[in-house]
């Protein structure tokens, strides 16, 4: 059983999307960090896309950065989070960036 698992509270899905001048590189890495897993894709319209999965607190964690902070050049114009839900197992081992 992974340490994401073994953690407290409830697994947690939900997907995003970031507008602004923004690059999902850094997304990877901060996921990591925090200990979700999930997706991130840099869109043909200039966006960022993506799912996150995890424990309730590091979801919330991983939203928070999305739309706050990002990735050091970025400007996050605005960030839509959707189809979040409470789920009974998480659906990928580790964060992946998709091209």
């Amino acid at each position: 059983m992974s340490a994401v698992t073994k953690a407290s509270g409830a697994l947690k899905s939900v997907d995003y999307e970031v507008f602004g001048r923004v690059q999902g590189k850094y997304t990877e890495e901060e996921a990591r960090k925090l200990g979700v897993v999930g997706w991130v894709k840099n869109t043909s319209q200039g966006t960022v896309t993506g799912q996150v999965q995890g424990p309730e607190d590091k979801v919330n964690a991983m939203k928070s950065w999305l739309s706050k902070v990002g990735s050091p050049s970025s400007r996050i114009d605005r960030t839509n989070f959707s189809n979040e839900k409470e789920i009974p197992k998480l659906d990928f081992t580790g964060f992946s960036t998709r091209y």
